[in-house]
């Protein structure tokens, strides 16, 4: 890898990601999973890695950012039909949803000292996804004042990836969820992020073909290294929506 994430003024660092693929697991698991971890790399025993993974179908409410129960639109027993858990959080932004066909990236790293930007790793993590669906042949971009990742023309924008993230004491987690070819139909049991007036999409409808998931992987998996390896990742071209 080359490059720092340099700030003037601060140490610059390489960051090397380990990246791990899990296939399938449980969003309970992958909580657990994510608290050994983030504690883990606070100890130093780790170091940066970015996990990839697919949720069996589940809703999240991110409680830090008081995600309203209210989105939830379906009825519990529609949800219990369709199979679909729902869980509170410990992430930023307001109710999403996972399920199979949607590559979900959680980013276990210490910010600390070149990157101690919120506002800056957010911004980082959707370049690092316009990067990914770029790859495909996707033109995406930002949507002002909203968080995540948009395609479409003016007013007509939908979302193709959503960020949640959650950062403690400059320590990473939760992270990204990129819909490969997941089950759209179930963002109709919910008002995704709490947004009304846009709707989503995924990689696989924009193009009108299937994608591997593990090809999706291998592109985020770049991006990433990338764009936080980037010297200054601000300066990073940034496609509008549209």
């Amino acid at each position: 890898m080359k490059g720092t994430g340099e700030r003037a003024g601060t140490e610059t660092r390489v960051r090397r990601f380990n990246v791990q693929r899990f296939g399938s697991v449980g969003y309970g698991e992958a909580l657990d999973l994510q608290a050994r971890l983030v504690e883990e790399r606070r100890r130093g025993d780790i170091g940066d890695s970015l996990l990839l993974l697919e949720h069996p179908p589940v809703i999240t409410l991110g409680v830090k950012t008081r995600g309203k129960p209210t989105n939830i639109v379906a009825s519990p027993e529609l949800l219990a039909r369709e199979g679909v858990a729902v869980f509170e959080t410990g992430r930023g932004g307001d109710i999403t949803y996972h399920g199979p066909g949607q590559l979900v990236g959680y980013p276990i790293m210490d910010l600390r000292p070149d990157r101690c930007d919120v506002h800056r790793y957010v911004r980082d993590i959707e370049e690092a996804l316009i990067a990914t669906v770029g790859e495909f042949g996707i033109s995406a971009g930002r949507l002002a004042g909203r968080t995540g990742v948009w395609v479409g023309a003016p007013g007509r924008e939908e979302k193709i990836a959503a960020i949640g993230v959650r950062i403690s004491r400059w320590i990473t987690s939760h992270g990204f969820a990129l819909n490969v070819s997941t089950n759209l139909r179930h963002f109709q049991l919910i008002v995704p992020c709490g947004i009304a007036d846009r709707g989503v999409t995924s990689i696989e409808r924009v193009l009108g073909r299937p994608v591997a998931m593990d090809e999706v992987e291998d592109a985020a998996a770049r991006a990433f290294d990338q764009i936080f390896n980037a010297s200054d990742s601000s300066s990073l071209p940034s496609v509008p929506a549209g």
